[in-house]
Protein backbone atom coordinates (compact mmCIF):
# COMPACT_ATOMS: atom_id res chain seq x y z
CA UNK A 1 0.00 0.00 0.00
CA UNK A 2 1.38 2.99 -0.93
CA UNK A 3 1.17 6.27 0.94
CA UNK A 4 -0.61 8.51 -1.45
CA UNK A 5 -3.02 6.02 -1.12
CA UNK A 6 -3.86 5.58 2.57
CA UNK A 7 -3.50 9.14 2.99
CA UNK A 8 -6.27 10.06 0.45
CA UNK A 9 -8.17 7.42 1.47
CA UNK A 10 -8.87 8.70 4.97
CA UNK A 11 -9.09 12.04 4.18
CA UNK A 12 -11.01 14.24 2.15
CA UNK A 13 -8.53 16.90 2.09
CA UNK A 14 -6.33 14.45 0.14
CA UNK A 15 -8.37 13.45 -3.05
CA UNK A 16 -5.82 11.76 -4.92
CA UNK A 17 -6.88 8.24 -4.65
CA UNK A 18 -7.50 6.10 -8.04
CA UNK A 19 -10.44 4.12 -8.58
CA UNK A 20 -9.96 0.56 -7.43
CA UNK A 21 -12.11 -2.32 -9.58
CA UNK A 22 -15.43 -2.24 -8.54
CA UNK A 23 -16.45 -4.42 -5.38
CA UNK A 24 -18.34 -7.85 -6.13
CA UNK A 25 -22.47 -6.86 -6.23
CA UNK A 26 -23.98 -6.96 -3.52
CA UNK A 27 -26.77 -9.00 -2.78
CA UNK A 28 -30.11 -7.36 -2.63
CA UNK A 29 -31.87 -6.58 0.43
CA UNK A 30 -34.24 -9.68 2.04
CA UNK A 31 -37.41 -9.35 3.07
CA UNK A 32 -38.81 -6.61 5.38
CA UNK A 33 -37.57 -7.20 8.94
CA UNK A 34 -40.26 -8.31 11.42
CA UNK A 35 -40.44 -4.54 12.59
CA UNK A 36 -42.18 -4.14 9.06
CA UNK A 37 -39.32 -1.95 8.09
CA UNK A 38 -37.85 -3.34 5.02
CA UNK A 39 -33.95 -2.47 4.49
CA UNK A 40 -32.98 -0.55 1.15
CA UNK A 41 -30.40 -2.00 -0.98
CA UNK A 42 -27.78 -0.23 0.53
CA UNK A 43 -28.27 -1.56 4.04
CA UNK A 44 -29.77 1.27 5.48
CA UNK A 45 -33.29 0.05 7.58
CA UNK A 46 -35.75 3.00 8.42
CA UNK A 47 -38.28 2.08 11.29
CA UNK A 48 -39.15 5.52 12.87
CA UNK A 49 -37.07 4.97 15.84
CA UNK A 50 -33.28 4.65 14.35
CA UNK A 51 -31.07 4.40 11.11
CA UNK A 52 -29.41 1.20 11.12
CA UNK A 53 -26.53 0.51 7.98
CA UNK A 54 -24.69 -2.96 8.54
CA UNK A 55 -22.37 -4.34 6.06
CA UNK A 56 -19.94 -7.23 6.45
CA UNK A 57 -16.47 -6.92 4.60
CA UNK A 58 -13.40 -9.37 4.30
CA UNK A 59 -10.35 -8.18 2.83
CA UNK A 60 -11.34 -4.90 2.72
CA UNK A 61 -14.50 -5.45 0.46
CA UNK A 62 -18.33 -5.75 1.37
CA UNK A 63 -19.29 -9.25 1.10
CA UNK A 64 -22.99 -8.38 2.54
CA UNK A 65 -25.39 -6.59 3.73
CA UNK A 66 -27.82 -7.83 6.12
CA UNK A 67 -30.83 -6.57 6.48
CA UNK A 68 -31.22 -6.52 10.68
CA UNK A 69 -29.08 -6.92 13.48
CA UNK A 70 -29.78 -9.92 14.20
CA UNK A 71 -28.53 -10.86 10.17
CA UNK A 72 -25.67 -9.12 11.07
CA UNK A 73 -24.49 -11.53 14.16
CA UNK A 74 -25.36 -14.76 12.37
CA UNK A 75 -23.29 -13.90 9.03
CA UNK A 76 -20.49 -12.78 11.23
CA UNK A 77 -20.40 -15.72 13.09
CA UNK A 78 -20.52 -17.75 9.71
CA UNK A 79 -17.49 -15.56 8.66
CA UNK A 80 -15.14 -15.13 11.70
CA UNK A 81 -11.91 -13.87 9.45
CA UNK A 82 -14.53 -10.73 8.43
CA UNK A 83 -15.32 -7.51 9.82
CA UNK A 84 -18.84 -5.91 10.84
CA UNK A 85 -19.56 -2.27 10.62
CA UNK A 86 -22.62 -1.48 12.25
CA UNK A 87 -24.21 2.66 12.17
CA UNK A 88 -27.13 3.47 14.16
CA UNK A 89 -28.75 6.84 14.74
CA UNK A 90 -30.68 7.46 18.21
CA UNK A 91 -30.97 3.84 19.02
CA UNK A 92 -33.50 2.04 21.28
CA UNK A 93 -32.69 0.39 24.21
CA UNK A 94 -33.11 -3.35 22.43
CA UNK A 95 -31.14 -2.59 19.86
CA UNK A 96 -27.90 -1.70 21.79
CA UNK A 97 -28.82 -3.97 24.69
CA UNK A 98 -28.48 -6.87 21.68
CA UNK A 99 -25.66 -5.47 20.57
CA UNK A 100 -23.57 -5.61 24.08
CA UNK A 101 -25.01 -9.25 24.42
CA UNK A 102 -23.33 -10.10 21.21
CA UNK A 103 -19.82 -8.30 20.91
CA UNK A 104 -20.02 -8.30 25.15
CA UNK A 105 -20.10 -5.07 25.57
CA UNK A 106 -19.34 -3.18 29.08
CA UNK A 107 -22.14 -2.33 30.74
CA UNK A 108 -20.73 1.02 31.54
CA UNK A 109 -20.47 2.04 27.70
CA UNK A 110 -23.55 0.67 26.71
CA UNK A 111 -24.89 3.29 29.66
CA UNK A 112 -23.35 6.06 28.11
CA UNK A 113 -24.39 5.03 24.61
CA UNK A 114 -28.02 5.33 25.56
CA UNK A 115 -27.93 8.25 27.65
CA UNK A 116 -25.86 10.33 25.57
CA UNK A 117 -24.46 14.22 26.60
CA UNK A 118 -21.14 12.71 27.20
CA UNK A 119 -18.01 14.50 27.07
CA UNK A 120 -15.25 13.13 24.90
CA UNK A 121 -13.63 10.30 25.69
CA UNK A 122 -11.31 6.75 25.06
CA UNK A 123 -11.89 4.21 27.51
CA UNK A 124 -10.34 0.82 26.67
CA UNK A 125 -12.83 -2.13 27.96
CA UNK A 126 -10.76 -5.44 27.68
CA UNK A 127 -10.32 -5.86 23.65
CA UNK A 128 -13.16 -3.09 22.97
CA UNK A 129 -12.44 0.27 22.49
CA UNK A 130 -14.92 3.01 23.50
CA UNK A 131 -14.60 6.35 21.91
CA UNK A 132 -16.92 9.55 22.56
CA UNK A 133 -16.72 12.05 19.58
CA UNK A 134 -18.40 15.29 19.56
CA UNK A 135 -19.29 17.04 15.94
CA UNK A 136 -20.05 20.18 14.86
CA UNK A 137 -21.54 21.31 11.65
CA UNK A 138 -21.81 24.93 10.94
CA UNK A 139 -25.30 26.10 9.88
CA UNK A 140 -24.59 29.30 7.54
CA UNK A 141 -28.75 30.21 7.28
CA UNK A 142 -28.99 30.33 11.68
CA UNK A 143 -25.21 31.74 11.62
CA UNK A 144 -24.63 29.19 14.84
CA UNK A 145 -23.42 26.25 15.04
CA UNK A 146 -24.42 22.58 15.64
CA UNK A 147 -23.34 19.61 18.31
CA UNK A 148 -23.91 15.98 17.42
CA UNK A 149 -22.58 13.04 19.32
CA UNK A 150 -21.28 10.19 18.03
CA UNK A 151 -20.11 6.79 20.14
CA UNK A 152 -17.79 4.33 18.39
CA UNK A 153 -17.25 0.86 19.63
CA UNK A 154 -14.15 -0.75 18.03
CA UNK A 155 -13.39 -4.65 18.33
CA UNK A 156 -11.57 -7.05 17.21
CA UNK A 157 -13.87 -7.85 14.39
CA UNK A 158 -16.56 -5.45 14.22
CA UNK A 159 -17.07 -1.53 14.46
CA UNK A 160 -20.37 0.30 16.04
CA UNK A 161 -21.36 3.64 15.41
CA UNK A 162 -24.08 5.45 17.84
CA UNK A 163 -24.60 8.78 15.98
CA UNK A 164 -27.00 11.29 18.19
CA UNK A 165 -27.36 14.40 16.23
CA UNK A 166 -26.82 14.89 12.40
CA UNK A 167 -23.23 15.19 12.12
CA UNK A 168 -20.91 13.81 11.30
CA UNK A 169 -21.95 11.97 7.84
CA UNK A 170 -20.34 8.67 8.40
CA UNK A 171 -22.17 7.56 4.75
CA UNK A 172 -19.21 9.61 3.57
CA UNK A 173 -16.78 7.98 4.98
CA UNK A 174 -18.19 4.20 4.50
CA UNK A 175 -17.77 5.15 1.23
CA UNK A 176 -14.61 6.63 1.23
CA UNK A 177 -13.58 3.21 2.92
CA UNK A 178 -15.31 1.08 0.53
CA UNK A 179 -13.08 3.09 -2.61
CA UNK A 180 -9.65 2.13 -0.41
CA UNK A 181 -10.66 -1.79 -0.07
CA UNK A 182 -6.70 -2.16 0.66
CA UNK A 183 -7.16 0.60 3.62
CA UNK A 184 -10.50 -1.42 5.08
CA UNK A 185 -8.47 -4.63 4.97
CA UNK A 186 -6.49 -2.85 8.19
CA UNK A 187 -9.26 -3.88 10.16
CA UNK A 188 -11.30 -2.08 12.83
CA UNK A 189 -8.41 0.44 13.60
CA UNK A 190 -8.30 1.99 10.01
CA UNK A 191 -12.37 2.75 10.40
CA UNK A 192 -12.09 4.59 13.73
CA UNK A 193 -9.09 6.40 12.42
CA UNK A 194 -11.35 7.47 9.25
CA UNK A 195 -13.92 8.73 11.60
CA UNK A 196 -11.74 10.49 13.63
CA UNK A 197 -10.56 12.72 10.80
CA UNK A 198 -14.57 13.08 9.56
CA UNK A 199 -15.42 14.66 12.94
CA UNK A 200 -11.71 16.70 12.64
CA UNK A 201 -12.46 17.72 8.98
CA UNK A 202 -15.93 18.74 9.81
CA UNK A 203 -14.18 21.71 12.27
CA UNK A 204 -12.68 23.58 9.87
CA UNK A 205 -15.85 24.87 8.28
CA UNK A 206 -17.00 25.48 11.84
CA UNK A 207 -13.90 27.50 12.64
CA UNK A 208 -14.26 29.76 8.95
CA UNK A 209 -17.91 30.46 9.99
CA UNK A 210 -17.14 31.29 13.65
CA UNK A 211 -14.08 33.59 12.16
CA UNK A 212 -16.54 35.53 10.08
CA UNK A 213 -19.00 36.19 12.45
CA UNK A 214 -15.91 37.29 14.82
CA UNK A 215 -15.41 39.42 12.14
CA UNK A 216 -18.96 40.94 11.89
CA UNK A 217 -19.47 41.27 15.04
CA UNK A 218 -16.19 43.66 15.28
CA UNK A 219 -17.91 45.58 12.63
CA UNK A 220 -21.57 45.92 14.59
CA UNK A 221 -19.44 46.89 17.85
CA UNK A 222 -18.14 49.77 16.22
CA UNK A 223 -21.44 50.56 14.60
CA UNK A 224 -22.85 50.61 17.53
CA UNK A 225 -25.71 47.68 17.10
CA UNK A 226 -27.69 47.83 20.32
CA UNK A 227 -28.06 43.56 19.71
CA UNK A 228 -24.51 42.82 19.43
CA UNK A 229 -24.01 41.97 23.13
CA UNK A 230 -26.43 39.24 22.76
CA UNK A 231 -24.98 38.05 19.73
CA UNK A 232 -21.50 37.86 21.57
CA UNK A 233 -22.63 36.38 24.30
CA UNK A 234 -24.54 33.53 22.31
CA UNK A 235 -21.43 32.68 20.20
CA UNK A 236 -19.40 32.80 23.75
CA UNK A 237 -21.05 30.12 24.68
CA UNK A 238 -20.77 28.07 21.18
CA UNK A 239 -16.98 28.55 21.69
CA UNK A 240 -17.63 26.86 25.53
CA UNK A 241 -19.08 24.06 23.55
CA UNK A 242 -16.42 23.49 20.81
CA UNK A 243 -13.87 24.31 23.22
CA UNK A 244 -15.29 21.04 25.34
CA UNK A 245 -15.70 19.47 21.70
CA UNK A 246 -12.37 19.69 20.27
CA UNK A 247 -9.73 20.33 23.80
CA UNK A 248 -10.44 16.30 24.55
CA UNK A 249 -9.72 14.89 21.74
CA UNK A 250 -5.85 16.18 21.64
CA UNK A 251 -5.36 13.90 24.92
CA UNK A 252 -7.32 11.21 22.99
CA UNK A 253 -5.51 11.31 20.00
CA UNK A 254 -2.09 11.23 22.10
CA UNK A 255 -3.11 8.21 23.77
CA UNK A 256 -4.18 6.72 20.85
CA UNK A 257 -0.27 6.91 19.88
CA UNK A 258 0.76 5.73 23.02
CA UNK A 259 -0.41 2.74 21.93
CA UNK A 260 1.09 2.04 18.81
CA UNK A 261 3.94 -0.33 19.72
CA UNK A 262 1.69 -2.33 22.02
CA UNK A 263 -0.85 -2.82 19.38
CA UNK A 264 0.79 -3.26 16.60
CA UNK A 265 -0.12 -0.47 14.87
CA UNK A 266 0.24 0.07 10.95
CA UNK A 267 3.26 2.33 9.94
CA UNK A 268 0.79 4.54 7.67
CA UNK A 269 -1.89 4.69 10.16
CA UNK A 270 0.12 6.04 12.43
CA UNK A 271 1.65 8.90 10.46
CA UNK A 272 -2.20 9.18 9.48
CA UNK A 273 -3.28 9.83 13.16
CA UNK A 274 -0.15 11.76 13.91
CA UNK A 275 -1.85 14.36 10.66
CA UNK A 276 -5.14 14.51 12.72
CA UNK A 277 -3.62 15.47 15.90
CA UNK A 278 -1.93 18.02 14.49
CA UNK A 279 -4.89 19.25 12.81
CA UNK A 280 -6.74 18.98 16.16
CA UNK A 281 -4.32 21.13 17.98
CA UNK A 282 -4.67 23.60 15.74
CA UNK A 283 -8.55 23.71 16.02
CA UNK A 284 -8.17 23.35 19.73
CA UNK A 285 -5.84 26.84 19.19
CA UNK A 286 -8.25 28.63 17.19
CA UNK A 287 -10.75 27.78 19.54
CA UNK A 288 -9.27 29.06 22.31
CA UNK A 289 -8.10 32.16 20.41
CA UNK A 290 -11.89 32.76 19.60
CA UNK A 291 -12.70 32.98 23.27
CA UNK A 292 -10.21 35.63 24.37
CA UNK A 293 -11.14 37.51 20.97
CA UNK A 294 -14.71 37.34 22.08
CA UNK A 295 -14.04 38.29 25.54
CA UNK A 296 -11.64 41.26 24.35
CA UNK A 297 -14.65 42.38 22.11
CA UNK A 298 -17.20 41.96 24.86
CA UNK A 299 -14.78 44.40 26.94
CA UNK A 300 -14.21 46.65 24.24
CA UNK A 301 -18.46 46.89 23.55
CA UNK A 302 -18.64 47.70 27.12
CA UNK A 303 -16.41 50.26 26.89
CA UNK A 304 -18.07 51.96 23.82
CA UNK A 305 -21.42 51.38 26.02
CA UNK A 306 -20.50 52.83 28.71
CA UNK A 307 -18.99 56.07 26.58
CA UNK A 308 -22.34 56.43 24.84
CA UNK A 309 -23.80 56.45 28.05
CA UNK A 310 -21.64 58.93 29.27
CA UNK A 311 -21.92 61.09 26.02
CA UNK A 312 -26.00 60.83 26.44
CA UNK A 313 -26.04 61.46 30.36
CA UNK A 314 -24.02 64.48 29.86
CA UNK A 315 -25.89 65.55 26.75
CA UNK A 316 -29.24 65.43 29.44
CA UNK A 317 -27.46 67.24 32.05
CA UNK A 318 -26.53 70.06 29.65
CA UNK A 319 -29.76 70.34 28.58
CA UNK A 320 -31.26 70.12 32.14
CA UNK A 321 -29.22 73.09 33.26
CA UNK A 322 -30.34 75.24 30.44
CA UNK A 323 -33.66 74.39 30.92
CA UNK A 324 -33.26 75.06 34.91
CA UNK A 325 -31.57 78.36 33.29
CA UNK A 326 -34.84 79.13 31.72
CA UNK A 327 -36.91 78.81 35.01
CA UNK A 328 -34.95 80.71 37.08
CA UNK A 329 -35.45 83.79 34.28
CA UNK A 330 -39.10 82.37 34.36
CA UNK A 331 -39.64 82.31 37.87
CA UNK A 332 -37.83 86.11 38.65
CA UNK A 333 -39.68 87.59 36.09
CA UNK A 334 -42.96 86.09 37.41
CA UNK A 335 -41.79 87.35 40.84
CA UNK A 336 -40.97 90.72 39.61
CA UNK A 337 -44.28 90.98 37.96
CA UNK A 338 -46.19 89.74 41.09
CA UNK A 339 -45.59 92.50 43.10
CA UNK A 340 -47.15 95.24 41.17
CA UNK A 341 -50.32 93.05 40.77
CA UNK A 342 -50.25 92.23 44.24
CA UNK A 343 -50.31 96.41 45.03
CA UNK A 344 -52.67 96.71 42.20
CA UNK A 345 -55.38 94.26 43.33
CA UNK A 346 -55.77 94.92 46.72
CA UNK A 347 -56.14 98.97 45.96
CA UNK A 348 -58.51 97.52 43.17
CA UNK A 349 -60.70 96.38 45.83
CA UNK A 350 -62.21 99.87 46.11
CA UNK A 351 -63.30 99.55 49.68
CA UNK A 352 -64.92 102.85 51.03
CA UNK A 353 -62.77 102.49 54.56
CA UNK A 354 -59.56 101.88 52.86
CA UNK A 355 -57.44 105.27 53.90
CA UNK A 356 -55.70 105.32 50.90
CA UNK A 357 -58.46 105.83 48.65
CA UNK A 358 -59.21 109.57 50.05
CA UNK A 359 -55.45 110.27 49.95
CA UNK A 360 -54.09 112.77 47.68
CA UNK A 361 -50.76 111.03 47.50
CA UNK A 362 -52.03 107.99 47.65
CA UNK A 363 -51.77 106.84 43.95
CA UNK A 364 -48.19 108.03 42.97
CA UNK A 365 -47.38 106.17 46.66
CA UNK A 366 -48.69 103.32 44.87
CA UNK A 367 -47.00 103.43 41.97
CA UNK A 368 -43.94 104.54 43.62
CA UNK A 369 -44.04 101.64 45.84
CA UNK A 370 -44.88 98.82 43.02
CA UNK A 371 -41.80 100.24 41.12
CA UNK A 372 -39.35 99.92 44.26
CA UNK A 373 -40.60 96.64 44.84
CA UNK A 374 -39.87 95.44 41.14
CA UNK A 375 -36.71 97.36 41.37
CA UNK A 376 -35.14 95.43 44.75
CA UNK A 377 -36.57 92.28 43.47
CA UNK A 378 -34.58 92.94 39.65
CA UNK A 379 -31.52 93.43 41.23
CA UNK A 380 -31.61 90.34 43.43
CA UNK A 381 -32.07 88.31 40.68
CA UNK A 382 -29.31 89.97 38.64
CA UNK A 383 -27.06 89.06 41.35
CA UNK A 384 -27.58 85.81 41.40
CA UNK A 385 -27.39 85.57 37.93
CA UNK A 386 -31.01 84.40 37.66
CA UNK A 387 -31.11 87.38 35.07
Amino acid sequence: MTERRVRAALSPRKNAWRRQPPAPPVPPAGPPSPDGAAASPDGVRRNGASVVHAALYRDGRRVSTPDSLAETFRQLRQHPSGMAWIGLHRPSEDEIHSLAAEFDLHPLAVEDALEAHQRPKLERYGDTLFVVLRAARYIDSAEEVDFGELHVFVGRDFVITVRHGAAPDLTVVRRRMEDAPELLALGPEAVLYAILDAVVDGYAPVVEGVQNDIDEIETEVFRGDPEVSRRIYELSREMVEFQRATRPLVGMLHGLMAGFAKYRTDEELQRYLRDVADHVTHTSERVDGFRQALADILTVNATLVTQQQNAEMRALAEAGFEQNEEIKKISAWAAILFAPTLVGTIYGMNFDTMPELHWGLGYPFAIGLMGAVCTSLYVIFKRRDWL
